[in-house]
């Protein structure tokens, strides 16, 4: 209460005037109500466990007395509150509501004499230009502050979500992958030697790592805008997975970087085109180079440019051979889902088991911290957020993904078709 009061106290000094002493007297009263209320309860409370230690209860009298002492503090609290606000305001803490034109008139002195009679029939209103300048009034149409904070747009992250998820609480994957597999069973003659076949296998590992960045920021801005600093989290996490989903498909595996899929993808055999064949049979083509690798395709990766020229590919009569403009029909290439990832680059393609080729291992999930612990950041009242997560690729087998590029001069069907 002491600091209720102190604070009041230099309100009124910052306002000044009579109403400002006659609050501040108010208060001070208020103040002794309370010290007054708390002795009371004080004193009660010790009466009522004397009551307990001999009578095993509290008396009705002594619980009705408690119950009104209660109820008159809430009372005083209540307009101590209401008095704090009121003399908030008269320091400075609303500005000035701006009279409309109406309030001006009526409130001059002309229109006064006109209406009390001192005045002809017709008298002259004298009324100033209300307008935002720095000698008016105020400003006649304060400025609307919508709520909430226009956001940037972010970029569709779908990579992670293609692949088995996993959890690990070591620095790195190890596991061990089939090498070459020689398969020489057959049939054989009683009595002579079985064929051998043999198998190698390689030893793999994933190493775990960070992903993380760090923007400062300043102490009283966060405080002043809560909801500044729940946008800044979104934010920072938003970057956290940006980087992810580039690590998933692009990370070349060199310090502190993931190895990625497409490092590691098998490259399209080209040998598979033929005179004629558009984007959409490049894929079909990859489809079957993934198909015999023993692994089934699970989904197609590409920019979302080359989605698009799918979709508008016509034939020689001008008519959409893959898509009604009317109609949402999909993303989806021969049975299997398209994903489109600007994560890709433009031209490319990624074709895979990703529901069993590949799995991203979380070690610590996505978290943001915040600390004034990092170099003047307590002298200056600045903080620091930082993002942070550690994850590990683990590609299990390499033939299940094929990566090419669209040939740029078969990218429709010939206008003779």
């Amino acid at each position: 209460m002491r600091a209720v009061g102190g604070a009041l106290g230099e309100m009124g000094k910052k306002s000044g005037g009579a109403e400002d002493q006659s609050g501040q007297a108010e208060v001070k009263q208020l103040l002794k109500d309370l010290a007054q209320r708390d002795e009371m309860i004080k004193n009660f409370a010790a009466k009522a466990a004397e009551e307990i230690k001999s009578l095993g209860q509290i008396s009705t009298e002594t619980k009705s007395a408690l119950e009104k002492i209660a109820s008159d503090g809430v009372e005083v609290q209540k307009r101590l509150l209401d008095l704090e606000q009121k003399m908030a305001r008269r320091a400075g803490g609303e500005q000035p509501r701006v009279k409309t034109w109406g309030e001006v008139v009526a409130e001059s002195e002309g229109y006064k004499s006109l209406v009390e009679g001192r005045a002809s029939r017709s008298g002259r209103i004298a009324v100033k230009a209300v307008t935002s300048a720095a000698n008016s009034a105020g400003v006649l149409v304060p400025a609307e502050r919508l709520p909430g904070i226009v956001v940037a747009p972010e970029r569709e992250l779908v990579v992670r979500d293609l692949l088995l998820p996993g959890r690990t609480t070591s620095n790195s994957i190890e596991y061990v992958r089939e090498n070459v597999f020689t398969n020489n069973a057959g049939p054989v003659v009683e009595g002579t030697k079985k064929p051998e076949s043999n198998i190698t296998f390689e030893l793999a590992n994933a190493g775990v790592k960070t992903i993380a960045h760090w923007i400062p920021a300043s102490k009283q801005i966060l405080d002043d805008a809560p909801q500044l600093q729940t946008y800044i989290d979104m934010r920072m996490l938003y970057g956290l997975k940006l980087a992810e989903d580039q690590q998933i498909l692009l990370g070349d595996g060199t310090g502190p970087n993931m190895l990625g899929i497409i490092p590691q993808a098998a490259a399209y055999q080209v040998a598979r085109n033929k005179d004629g064949d558009t984007m959409i049979d490049v894929v079909r083509h990859a489809l079957l180079q993934v198909r015999l690798s023993l692994y089934r395709p699970s989904a197609i990766v590409m920019h979302p440019e080359e989605w698009e020229a799918i979709e508008l590919t016509k034939d020689k009569n001008g008519t959409y051979i893959w898509s009604n403009p009317t109609l949402y029909n999909g993303k989806n290439l021969w049975g299997y889902p398209v994903v489109e990832s600007m994560a890709m680059a433009s031209g490319d393609f990624l074709v895979g088991a990703f529901n069993a080729g590949a799995q991203l291992f979380d070690r610590e999930d996505a978290t943001v911290e915040i600390s004034t612990e990092d170099r003047d950041n307590f002298v200056t009242n600045m903080l620091t957020i930082r993002a942070e997560e550690r994850a590990a690729l683990a590609v299990y087998r390499q033939a299940s993904f094929v990566h090419g590029t669209f040939p740029t001069a078969n990218a429709a069907p010939p206008s003779g078709e």
